[in-house]
């Protein structure tokens, strides 16, 4: 079930640079319907499915939103950055899992009280400069008999969840549906073409794994899978962001007003006609603001043609995002649908 498998990747902990345990989830769900799972020097993990001379990428981030330790106090608080885009009121209070050498820990962040903040203060609200995490200890020399030390890389420490309606909340939905989405596809598909899914590092820092995978393989055509925001909830309007959650995946047109990807139009149409023929609800979107792998992928080596599927989360960038499981499979049933053909390109 697509379900279950979300689960056990949104789980796992996997910030930009340390995407390990996400790795072993999908080493494991993998064995037994690909041909090989290598690992390059950036870490991404590649699992090939071999067929024709055409080549066809599919990629995935595995990393998600965090924080690392910069700074240890000599009362035992450490300081630390954020690694991806973290509004910082998201990130107040909040408790969080420190991904230390001697086994996990669990810390808080925390801040000036509110009680004690003048009006001002309040006003502005809490900079992560002003944050710390706060693990119990009381001096340096415990927080490193702790295994904790500069550069441990940290998570926050929430569990999925179940909603009503075949929906779901929980941390890291950016971009473990995306590889939920990707496992099932090639557990599930039957494709004439060597399909290379790739579960990418480092895109929330810079798009980093799927630039330099995507030169080494130089596919004929990519799909990047990936969320995408809906407009379909309150403090944001359906002109600003036309999708909705429960609609079915939806096909990347334009990202970032352009600035990212402008998706290569004759995939986008073999998407399409693939969930025409196929009876699969899709949605299509033009966006303002974020980007994918895709655009990576799209800017390497001579060009390669290019566009992105993504089921709609709600709160992304926060530890409770919300997404339908109906979509996420949808996503799928497409991805499989459509790979049994090529793209006139």
């Amino acid at each position: 079930m697509v379900k279950e498998l979300l689960r056990k990747l949104s789980n796992a902990h996997g910030v930009s640079g340390s995407e390990g345990s996400v790795f072993a989830v999908i080493k494991k769900e993998l064995k037994g319907y690909v041909d090989e799972i290598t690992e390059d020097s950036m870490g991404n993990l590649i699992a090939v499915k071999h067929g024709n001379k055409s080549k066809v990428m599919l990629a995935a981030h595995m990393d998600e939103i965090g924080l690392m330790v910069k700074y240890i106090d000599d009362k035992g608080f450490l300081r630390f950055i954020t690694l991806g885009g973290w509004y910082a009121p998201t990130l107040y209070n909040q408790r969080v899992i420190i991904h230390g050498i001697n086994g996990d820990r669990i810390g808080v962040i925390g801040g000036k009280p509110p009680h004690m903040m003048d009006e001002e203060e309040r006003k502005k609200g809490v900079k992560t400069d002003d944050m710390f995490i706060d693990v119990g200890a009381q001096n340096r020399d415990e927080v490193t008999e702790l295994g904790i030390e500069i550069g441990t890389p940290i998570t926050i420490d929430r569990e999925f969840t179940e909603l009503s309606n075949n929906r779901v909340t929980g941390k890291a939905f950016d971009n473990r549906a995306g590889v939920a989405m990707l496992i099932k596809t090639m557990q599930k598909m039957k494709s004439p073409f060597t399909v290379y899914a790739v579960f990418t590092v480092q895109e929330e820092v810079g798009l980093k794994g799927a630039k330099t995978s995507a030169f080494t393989i130089d596919p004929d055509w990519a799909v990047a899978t990936d969320v995408t925001i809906p407009g379909d909830h309150p403090g944001i309007d359906m002109k600003d962001a036309a999708v909705e959650m429960g609609k079915g995946p939806v096909i990347t047109i334009v990202d970032s007003s352009g600035r990212g990807l402008i998706a290569n139009r004759k995939v986008v149409q073999w998407l399409k006609n693939a969930a025409g023929s196929h009876d699969i609800p899709v949605q299509f979107e033009v966006g303002t603001g974020g980007t994918t792998d895709a655009t990576s992928i799209h800017l390497t080596r001579g060009g390669i043609p290019s566009t992105t599927i993504s089921p709609p989360a709600r709160y992304i960038h926060s530890p409770v995002e919300v997404m339908d499981i109906r979509d996420i499979e949808g996503g799928v049933n497409l991805l499989v649908a459509a790979l049994k053909v090529k793209p006139a390109l």
